[in-house]
């Protein structure tokens, strides 16, 4: 229930012209898609009590893992980066006189300081914080509608140039939702390993799918009005100012004033409600990559992440909408291949929970030796690469998936398809040759 999820959305508009009606259908079903992947491996929290990197472990192997804490290092970083701009736009729409730069700041360390205390101060943080939020989100569409500044369900195109847009915005949305998933059991493994996994994956599917659909669908609608009086209104010059903080001031500053920009300044820093997973899970990631590194208090971890995501947060402030498209997709390119891996080896070969032995999960000698997942890894790459239309590639499958020159992002479609495969095909021969 936070901000950036909202402009996430406006992308819909800004680059893939779309209309309300298709991409409304596109955030209902690519988050669907993205959240069940993310309230399965949820459930895994509670039955063996460990994290989510370190439960890779049994399907990438000891060393193997290495490599996937460090996508996650860099996928936490690049969130908070990405997040905070969203949060510094709204800022600058509040005062004119506070810099992108301050903006970014000042939410990185309070997000930074919620982080420092741990768990279970992110929790109660976490617990409670979305609730102002929903509320002024509330007060943005009592607003909107009733400004009557709504275009009403319109269509985007139709042919090709559709599909690719389709396709395109269903990766971002698709990459947002499953953000969540390489860090999900750091957040269950607290419950009683006696836990009901369907009310686990039940209320975490809940849990994320309100909002997300809640504030999406509202950034749709509202992003409809920048078309009004053929594109020359304030919702246009707003958006073109300052993004996703321009668009809420011409909602909330137009017709509330004052308590308008009360209402900015707090959507602003719901951005620290998303942040904290974020930077609070590089400290728990880490940790995988040495024994060493445990004896390193978490806070240490948290802090140097905190000084790196400002460093790229500062820079990319005034491309905001390529450093969005382009780190959605990279979010979700190599969670589809990490999540297909680890779904494939649960269900085909360890069968289920029963399968695991948790006891083993620090025992190198016991543990898989990586080799198959790190073959079926570079194999979903290979799918990735094929599928994905970034401005800088596109991949001769994703030509065909859309209108010339760009044609539809199938990254991840094609990036799950192919390491699970691969994984299919290497995973027998590891375990004839290495019997774990």
């Amino acid at each position: 229930m936070v901000v950036s999820s909202f402009a996430l959305a406006l992308l819909s508009k800004s680059l893939f012209f779309m209309g309300v009606a298709d991409a409304m259908l596109v955030i209902l079903f690519f988050n669907i898609i993205g959240l069940t992947v993310v309230s399965f491996f949820s459930t895994f929290g509670p039955t063996f009590g460990l994290r989510q990197m370190v439960l890779s472990r049994f399907w990438f192997g000891w060393w193997g893992v290495k490599l996937i804490a460090v996508f996650n290092v860099l996928a936490c970083i690049g969130w908070s980066s990405v997040n905070s701009i969203v949060g510094a736009e709204l800022l600058h729409t509040v005062n004119n006189d506070v810099p992108g730069w301050a903006g970014i700041v000042v939410i990185a360390v309070c997000t930074w300081g919620v982080t420092l205390f741990g768990y279970k101060v992110v929790h109660i943080y976490e617990f409670w914080s979305w609730i102002p939020s929903f509320i002024i989100f509330l007060i943005v569409l009592g607003v909107f509608a009733h400004s009557g500044d709504f275009v009403g369900m319109k269509w985007g195109g139709a042919g090709e140039a559709e599909l690719g847009s389709v396709l395109s915005m269903g990766s971002v949305i698709f990459g947002f939702a499953i953000g969540w998933c390489s860090y999900a059991a750091d957040y269950t493994c607290y419950q009683p390993s006696s836990q009901s996994k369907t009310k686990v994956f039940g209320w975490t599917f809940l849990g994320l799918i309100f909002p997300l659909l809640f504030t999406q669908m509202l950034g749709v609608a509202v992003m409809s009005a920048v078309d009004l009086n053929g594109g020359d209104n304030r919702y246009a010059e707003g958006y073109a100012a300052s993004g996703t903080g321009g668009l809420l001031g011409a909602v909330l500053v137009y017709h509330l004033g004052g308590f308008g920009k009360f209402c900015l300044v707090m959507l602003a820093l719901s951005i620290i409600a998303n942040n904290c997973p974020n930077i609070y899970s590089v400290g728990l990631t880490v940790q995988v990559l040495g024994r060493w590194i445990q004896w390193v208090p978490r806070f240490v971890w948290t802090t140097i992440a905190t000084g790196a995501y400002i460093a790229i947060a500062i820079p990319g402030y005034s491309h905001f909408e390529v450093v969005l498209e382009n780190f959605m997709n990279f979010i979700g390119y190599w969670l589809a291949i990490y999540s297909s891996i680890g779904i494939t080896d649960h269900l085909v070969f360890k069968r289920g929970f029963s399968g695991y032995r948790p006891e083993y999960y620090d025992v190198p000698e016991k543990l898989p030796p990586g080799i198959a997942a790190i073959f079926a890894f570079c194999c979903g790459v290979i799918g990735m690469v094929a599928g994905m239309s970034q401005v800088w590639w596109v991949g001769w499958i994703a030509l065909h998936a859309g209108e010339a020159p760009f044609g539809g992002d199938v990254g991840w479609e094609l990036g799950a398809a192919f390491s699970c495969v691969g994984y299919l095909i290497a995973r027998p021969i590891e375990l004839k040759f290495f019997g774990r």
